[in-house]
């Protein structure tokens, strides 16, 4: 995929990070995923990550990340100093106050190792959407409730007589996700970190970053803004190698969002006709901002796309549909970026 290119030619060190969706394969099992989890953050702490990320999702038969703060726990107590959070808990599908308790108790367990994403889409599908309780009105108070469960993380709650246990004092912190210029201007006005999913929605990402940074007030918890961008990753040995990765995470693509609840999988014959379709296109698009070939071809896309997008940190994707693949994207990445462990 091409980047807009910036003529960057000299290296530049930028934090990486990892966003695990926690893919269920065809054929396997969540207790499978788990295991490759955990076997993908050990790998990111050995080869100098920053932190790791699972993301809450409902009704998808292929993401295992739905209880997201249970996950979290898990990944932690098999991990040593990696830092590990949510990219993210979507906040209106819950109570601030219960999401404070949950991750107060991390915090309390793995001090100083977790991160509390928020976002404040239902991270689902409408008749799930039901399901969850979840009032349409919800995401209207996302603001309110951001500030509720800071107050909850903090010393003093906005609702009197209520704290957070454990929690209070614990002070976690929040991080706003958001691919639109609505959590760019709340992540601004409350001083606090930004994170843009340019790695699926990619269409905003200069017109959010650009807002964020003309718009921010310094607070308490952040003197200057921080953007953390999204990006995929496929990276190989070899360029060719990479590219045919990459071909079948694009027909996994088709299966995934065109293919669900479908009782019989699409044949690669009609996988070929849909990539070809307008819907194609659409998820294709998602893409738009992928790194693919070997470590200096993602190396040198990397340092372009995070000069473009204003990131002081980037947030990686490894798209691979396959386990060890996978790892070793991650690790062929970290090498060609020079982490330091």
């Amino acid at each position: 995929m091409n980047c807009p290119g910036t003529g960057l030619a000299p290296y530049v060190s930028i934090p990486l990070s990892i966003l695990d969706l926690a893919p269920i394969r065809r054929g396997g099992s969540a207790a499978e995923t788990f295991a490759e989890s955990v076997q993908l953050a050990q790998t990111a702490e050995a080869s100098g990550y920053s932190r790791v990320w699972y993301a809450e999702h409902h009704n998808m038969s292929s993401i295992a990340s739905s209880a997201t703060s249970v996950l979290i726990g898990h990944i932690a107590n098999h991990t040593k100093t990696i830092r590990l959070g949510s990219g993210g808990v979507m906040l209106p599908n819950h109570s601030p106050l219960v999401i404070a308790e949950q991750f107060g108790t991390l915090e309390t367990l793995f001090p100083g190792r977790i991160d509390l994403g928020l976002g404040r889409a239902p991270g689902t599908d409408q008749l799930t959407f039901q399901a969850l309780r979840r009032d349409p009105a919800a995401s209207d108070a996302f603001p309110h409730d951001v500030l509720e469960l800071q107050a909850y993380l903090g010393e003093t709650s906005r609702l009197e007589g209520v704290n957070a246990y454990p929690g209070h004092g614990t002070k976690v912190p929040l991080y706003i996700l958001g691919s639109s210029l609505f959590g760019a201007r709340l992540a601004a006005q409350l001083g606090l970190p930004y994170s843009f999913a340019s790695h699926f929605a990619p269409d905003a990402l200069v017109a959010a970053v650009t807002a964020y940074r003309n718009e921010f007030q310094p607070s308490e918890y952040l003197a200057e803004p921080h953007v953390i961008a999204g990006v995929g990753v496929v990276a190989a040995e070899t360029n060719s190698a990479a590219l045919q990765i990459m071909e079948q995470v694009r027909r996994d693509r088709i299966q995934l969002f065109l293919g669900r609840n479908r009782p019989v999988p699409f044949t690669e014959a009609e996988i070929d006709m849909l990539l070809e379709s307008s819907h194609g296109d659409s998820i294709m698009s998602m893409l738009k901002y992928t790194a693919v070939g070997d470590g200096a071809a993602v190396a040198q896309y990397l340092q372009e796309f995070a000069a473009m997008a204003q990131a002081d940190e980037l947030i990686t994707v490894h798209n691979s549909s396959d386990s060890l693949q996978r790892l070793a994207s991650v690790k062929i990445t970290a090498q060609a970026m020079n982490l330091a462990v």
